[in-house]
């Protein structure tokens, strides 16, 4: 068996960021330590940090005042800040700078008096984020069919933004809907969608027809993940989504002479190690390694957290 190895695939620099921050403040304030929503869409990166003293919380009244806590790489509302702020907390943003860009973009559009289309997941942590910058301008639009029942009309100033982690194939399609139905919307100044999902979509794109079998490595609520599982699917190749080794099913592989393997912008590197030895063990396989676009982008840790690493000393891992 052929084993391709996807390039690029796993960690973006968002993702990377995002870690990097729970792992700087577990050195600095300690655990418990709380974050806001789960760090990244990943359960074992979740896990990981459980195991260390994290504790992951769904509402903010679930951090007790005068706490540490971490907002996640899908970025908060307002609401959200400005309730931990009330409780005293110290606030670490972890929001990747891609979906902070949309951010922005939302508040700026609806202080210009435009009406926002949001294409995403609505429930999905960015868009509820995203929604909460400005929520009575803003309307989630997940399907051509939203775009059919939409009041406005070619007078409303209007605007569309994505959610970063979106299917590149299927936002353009509901795109494609709105700029049918309202020629005069405005798009965004630059591209939403961001580059790792939009590279490993292109990789999946390119590489799934020359595979009998795709894996994609990553969790089951991870977007960009079952993406890349869609992408190929519509290209007529077999995918699984699996979180780690023990969720591949043998049986996939009869037959099976190349499988092409990638991970999603979340899932640890090891994931993808631990199953390419599992293949190599069970069909006697040889692993090819794939570069279809290069990446070289880094973030900053934010200012808040490399605030509370320089102004204190820090603490011993616990």
């Amino acid at each position: 068996m052929k084993i391709l190895l996807a390039n690029p695939r796993g960690f973006c620099a968002g993702v990377n960021m995002a870690i990097q921050c729970v792992e700087e403040a577990i050195k600095i304030v300690g655990t418990p330590l709380y974050v806001y929503h789960e760090i990244v869409h990943n359960r074992h990166v979740v896990d990981h940090f459980i195991k260390l003293g994290v504790e992951f919380v769904d509402g903010i009244e679930d951090v007790p005042a005068n706490s540490t806590v971490i907002f996640s790489a899908h970025g908060v509302s307002p609401a959200v800040r400005n309730a931990a702020k009330a409780r005293g907390c110290t606030m670490i943003d972890a929001t990747c700078p891609l979906v902070t860009k949309v951010h922005m973009e939302a508040i700026r559009y609806a202080r210009q008096g435009y009406h926002i289309l949001l294409v995403g997941h609505a429930g999905h942590d960015e868009v509820v984020g995203t929604v909460g910058e400005a929520p009575g301008a803003i309307t989630i639009v997940e399907s051509p069919e939203d775009v059919e029942k939409l009041p406005y009309t070619d007078k409303d100033r209007m605007v569309y933004l994505t959610q970063t982690t979106l299917s590149m194939d299927d936002a353009n399609v509901i795109i494609s809907a709105i700029l049918k139905r309202y020629p005069h919307v405005k798009a965004p100044p630059s591209e939403d969608i961001c580059y790792a999902t939009t590279n490993r979509q292109r990789a999946v794109r390119e590489l799934a027809d020359t595979a009998d079998l795709v894996l994609v490595v990553g969790s089951k609520n991870s977007s960009n993940s079952v993406r890349l599982t869609e992408i190929s699917q519509n290209s007529g190749t077999r995918a699984y989504l699996v979180d780690d080794r023990t969720e591949i099913d043998h049986k996939w592989f009869a037959g099976v002479k190349t499988v092409l393997v990638t991970a999603g912008a979340s899932a640890p590197e090891h994931l993808v190690e631990e199953i390419v030895e599992d293949l190599k063990s069970n069909y006697g396989g040889t692993v090819e390694e794939t570069h279809v676009v290069e990446e070289d982008v880094h973030f900053e840790l934010p200012l808040s957290l490399r605030v509370l690493r320089d102004g204190k000393p820090v603490k011993a891992r616990v």
